[in-house]
C-alpha cells in the first residue's frame, strides 16, 4: 500500500458540529432542542469553522517537516543553464580600417539577452569561404581536349590536370545544414577563407591593421568553427575524441621571385579541443609585409589557381579588395572532416546577465547569516563577494563547498546557486562577517533557461566598450547557428523526487537503476528515453561480456513521426562523460544509440456508420505511429516499445480495433525491407501469425504504413494502383532542346 503521511487530527466541520451538539445535554441540559435555524446553533457552526481552519494549518506540519527535513540533507536544487552559442561580430562602417578590442561580457541583444564570454578583437575585415570543387572528368571529350591542352600549358609532365571550380561555401555567414567536408568534397583537402577590406581603396590600411595591434604585438584574429552534427555509427565507441591535427596558414608574397608562401600561424587560444566541438581558435598574424594575396588576372599571373595556390577569384569585386588568404588543413590522413561553419571574428556568447561592485547587505554579527544575492542561478565559478572589514576596507572572501571544513578565522562563505543566496560561518566552522560591514558582489553572472534557446539570426546587436572602457559604436551581429543548452531551474518537486534515488546511489552507479537515473540527469541534454543493459558489449554484439554495462539513450522527441529519435554524438558524449566519472573504475562502460530495424504494415478496415472515412483512417496511421513509438506513449504499456520484443500482427490489429470510428479489422500485413524494395513477412504456415523478430539491441521503425477501407490489406506498399498511369508506356523526363 502507499504510504500517506497521517493528518495530526482528522476531524472535518461536520464531525466538530456533531460533538459539540453531543455535549449539550453534559454542560446545558436546558437546551433541549438546538434545531437549524438557532441563533446557539449558528454559534455553533462559527467556531466549528474557526477550528477546522486551525485543523487545516495544523494538518500542514508534516509537509513544513519534510521540507525542513529535505533542506538538512544538504542537497540543493540544481540551478538554470544558460543556453550557448557562436557569434559573428563585424564594423558596420567601410570608412573604418582599424581594429578594435572589446571587453569581455559586452551584451548582445535580441529575444533574450546574452553575453560575449571572452574579450573579441574585430578587424576591420570581412571573410568569405571557398573550396576546390572537383570536376567529373568521365564521359566528357569536350573537357578531356581542354585538361590536354590545359597539361600542356601548366606544362605538368606526366601529372595528370584535376580540374576545379571555386565554389563559395557558408555563403553569407549561413551554417550548412548538411555540413561541408573538406575532405571529400575538395580535391585538395582545405578550406580557403578570402579576407577582404571593406572597399578596394582601404585594402593596404587594412593590411597595416592586421599586422600590428595597438599594443605593438601580434594581432589576433579570431576563427569561429562548429564541427558539423553527426548520428555516430551503430555502437561506436563514444568517449573523449582526439584531436584533430590541423594547421593554419596565411598567404604572402616572396619579396625576390614573388611566388606565394605560406606563413603558419600559432593558436594563442583553442576552445574547439582541436576541432572536435564548436569554439573560437585565436590566431597570431605575422607582421604586415608577410601578408599578401597572389593575383587572379590570368594575363598577368597564368599560374593563377593552379597547383597549391589559393582558388582563382573570378569575381572583380571581390578580388579587388582582397587582402590575404587563410587556410585550413589537415595534417594527417583523414576520412572526413565535416564543418557546419567556419567564420571570423567569432565569440562565444551565453545567456547570463552580470552585475558589477553592488552593495548587497549588512552583516548583523549573528552566526550562519544567510544573504539574498541580486539574481538566481548563479554562476559559481565568476561570483566575486567582497566583504568590509575595520580598517581594510572591501576584502574578498572565498567560495567554499562545506562550512564544516572552515576554520574559525577562514573568511569564507558558501554559495546555494539555484537560491542565489550565500551562507557565513558560525566563528567556529568559518568566520563571522564584522558588526555593520557592508556586503559587496564584485562580480557575479545569472540567467540561464529553456527561453534562452533562441533559433539562429534572433541575436543581431552589441553593446559594448573597449580596453578603455569607452563605448565601442557601429558593431553589427551576425548569429549563423541556433542557441542550445538552455535548461530551467530544478522545481521543487523534481527535487522531492531525486534527492530519495541520490541516496540510493549515492552520485555513484553500481545497479542498473542507478546508470538509468544517472544517465537521465545528465545535464545539458534532454533524453526521452534510457535503457541499460548489462554485460553487453556492443561492437561483438556479445550479450556475455563480464564487467560491461551499455547504457542506450533517445533523445526527447514530441511527436510520433518518422523518422525514430537518434542520438548524436555530442549527446552520447555528453552522457558517457557524466556517466564515466561515476561508474565503477573495472566497469567498461559504453553509451550507444538503438540499431532501429525498418518496418513496413499495410492495413484493411471497415468503417462505421456515420463516421467519416478520412478522419478514421488518419486515426488508425496515428494509433499505430504512437503504438510502435520507442518512447513515452508508446509500446503496450505506454513507456515505449520494449526492447527484444517482436512485432505481431496480431497486437496491431488490436490498436487498430481499438480506434474509434473502426468496425472491423480485415487484415494487417508485415513488411521488411531487402534493399530497397519492402518484402512480405510470412508466417510459419499459411494462417498463422506474422511477426518480426528483434534483437537486445533493436527497435522497430514504422517507414512505410498504408491503410485502406473496405478491402483487404494490400500485398505492396505501393497502396492502391496509379489510375493516371499507362500499362504500355514508361514515363521518362526530356530535356527540351533550348536556342540561345
Amino acid at each position: 500500500m502507499p504510504i500517506r503521511p497521517p493528518a495530526l487530527d482528522d476531524r472535518s466541520f461536520d464531525d466538530l458540529v456533531n460533538e459539540l451538539l453531543s455535549r449539550i445535554p453534559a454542560h446545558t441540559p436546558e437546551w433541549t432542542h438546538p434545531r437549524q435555524g438557532d441563533p446557539g446553533r449558528t454559534l455553533l457552526e462559527l467556531f466549528a469553522w474557526l477550528t477546522d481552519t486551525l485543523l487545516y494549518r495544523a494538518n500542514l506540519i508534516p509537509e513544513r517537516q519534510r521540507l525542513a527535513f529535505l533542506r538538512l540533507l544538504d542537497v540543493p536544487m540544481r540551478p538554470a543553464r544558460p543556453a550557448r552559442t557562436l557569434v559573428a561580430v563585424a564594423m558596420d562602417d567601410e570608412q573604418q580600417t582599424r581594429a578594435t578590442t572589446i571587453q569581455a561580457l559586452a551584451k548582445v541583444s535580441g529575444p533574450v539577452t546574452f553575453e560575449t564570454r571572452t574579450e573579441l578583437t574585430v578587424l576591420p575585415i570581412q571573410a568569405e569561404a571557398y573550396y576546390k570543387r572537383p570536376l567529373p572528368t568521365d564521359g566528357d571529350s569536350q573537357l578531356q581536349e581542354l585538361l590536354l591542352g590545359l597539361q600542356v600549358l601548366y606544362r605538368l609532365g606526366d601529372r595528370r590536370p584535376q580540374p576545379y571550380v571555386t565554389t563559395p561555401v557558408f555563403a553569407g555567414g549561413a551554417a550548412e545544414a548538411t555540413g561541408f567536408d573538406l575532405v571529400a568534397d575538395t580535391v585538395d583537402r582545405c578550406l580557403w577563407l578570402a579576407l577582404l577590406a571593406p572597399t578596394p581603396d582601404g585594402v593596404e590600411a587594412v593590411r597595416e591593421s592586421l599586422g600590428r595591434s595597438d599594443s605593438g604585438g601580434h594581432q589576433l584574429l579570431s576563427v569561429g568553427v562548429v564541427p558539423a552534427l553527426e548520428v555516430p555509427a551503430l555502437f561506436a565507441d563514444i568517449g573523449p575524441r582526439a584531436r584533430i591535427p590541423h594547421l593554419w596558414e596565411v598567404t604572402g608574397l616572396d619579396p625576390v621571385n614573388g611566388r606565394t608562401q605560406y606563413h603558419p600561424l600559432d593558436v594563442i587560444a583553442d576552445s574547439t579541443a582541436g576541432l572536435t566541438r564548436p569554439g573560437v581558435q585565436r590566431l597570431a598574424l605575422p607582421a604586415a609585409r608577410f601578408l599578401a594575396a597572389p593575383g587572379n588576372d590570368v594575363r598577368s599571373e597564368p599560374q593563377a589557381g593552379v597547383g597549391d595556390q589559393p582558388p582563382r577569384l573570378d569575381d572583380p569585386k571581390s578580388a579587388a579588395r582582397l587582402v590575404t588568404w587563410l587556410r585550413l588543413r589537415p595534417l594527417v590522413p583523414l576520412q572526413s572532416l565535416a564543418l557546419s561553419w567556419v567564420g571570423i571574428n567569432a565569440v562565444e556568447v551565453e545567456q547570463r546577465q552580470s552585475i558589477f561592485n553592488r552593495v548587497v547587505g549588512q552583516s548583523n554579527g549573528r552566526a550562519d547569516q544567510e544573504l539574498q544575492l541580486p539574481g538566481r542561478s548563479v554562476e559559481a565559478e565568476s561570483l566575486q563577494l567582497q566583504v568590509e572589514e575595520p580598517g581594510l576596507g572591501f576584502r574578498a572572501w572565498r567560495q567554499i563547498d562545506d562550512l564544516a571544513l572552515a576554520g574559525r578565522d577562514d573568511p569564507v562563505y558558501r554559495l546555494d546557486s539555484e537560491a542565489g543566496t550565500v551562507r557565513f560561518g558560525d566563528g567556529v566552522r568559518g568566520r563571522i562577517p564584522p558588526l555593520g560591514g557592508r556586503i559587496r558582489v564584485g562580480l557575479l553572472r545569472a540567467g540561464g533557461g529553456q527561453v534562452g534557446n533562441v533559433p539562429a539570426g534572433s541575436l543581431n546587436a552589441i553593446t559594448a566598450v573597449d580596453l578603455q572602457g569607452r563605448p565601442v559604436p557601429k558593431l553589427k551581429v551576425a548569429q549563423p547557428l541556433p542557441a542550445t543548452g538552455g535548461e530551467d531551474a530544478e522545481t521543487l518537486e523534481a527535487a522531492e523526487q531525486r534527492i530519495p534515488a541520490l541516496f540510493r546511489h549515492r552520485d555513484r552507479a553500481v545497479t542498473t537503476d542507478d546508470y538509468r537515473r544517472l544517465a537521465a540527469e545528465t545535464p545539458g541534454v534532454r533524453l526521452g528515453r534510457v535503457e541499460v543493459l548489462p554485460r553487453f558489449r556492443p561492437q561483438q554484439r556479445d550479450p556475455n561480456a563480464t564487467g560491461v554495462v551499455s547504457v542506450m539513450v533517445w533523445p526527447l522527441k514530441e511527436t510520433p513521426t518518422p523518422p525514430n529519435p537518434r542520438a548524436d554524438r555530442p549527446t552520447l558524449e555528453a552522457v558517457h562523460a557524466h556517466l564515466d566519472q561515476r561508474r565503477p573504475l573495472a566497469t567498461e562502460l559504453y553509451v550507444i544509440g538503438c540499431e532501429y530495424v525498418p518496418l513496413g504494415v499495410s492495413v484493411g478496415i471497415t468503417i462505421a456508420d456515420g463516421a467519416g472515412q478520412e478522419t478514421v483512417l488518419n486515426g488508425v496511421r496515428e494509433a499505430l505511429r504512437r503504438f510502435l513509438w520507442p518512447l513515452g506513449g508508446g509500446g503496450p504499456l505506454g513507456n515505449g516499445w520494449p526492447l527484444n520484443t517482436p512485432v505481431r500482427d496480431r497486437e496491431l490489429e488490436v490498436a487498430v480495433a481499438r480506434v474509434e470510428g473502426v468496425r472491423g479489422v480485415r487484415g494487417v500485413r508485415l513488411f521488411r525491407r531487402q534493399g530497397d524494395d519492402w518484402q512480405p513477412v510470412a508466417g510459419p504456415n499459411p494462417g498463422l501469425p506474422q511477426e518480426v523478430a528483434m534483437a537486445r539491441w533493436q527497435l522497430p521503425e514504422l517507414l512505410s504504413l498504408v491503410v485502406v477501407a473496405d478491402v483487404d490489406p494490400p500485398g505492396d506498399l505501393s497502396g492502391v494502383p496509379n489510375p493516371f498511369a499507362a500499362d504500355t508506356a514508361v514515363a521518362v523526363p526530356v530535356v527540351p532542346e533550348v536556342c540561345y
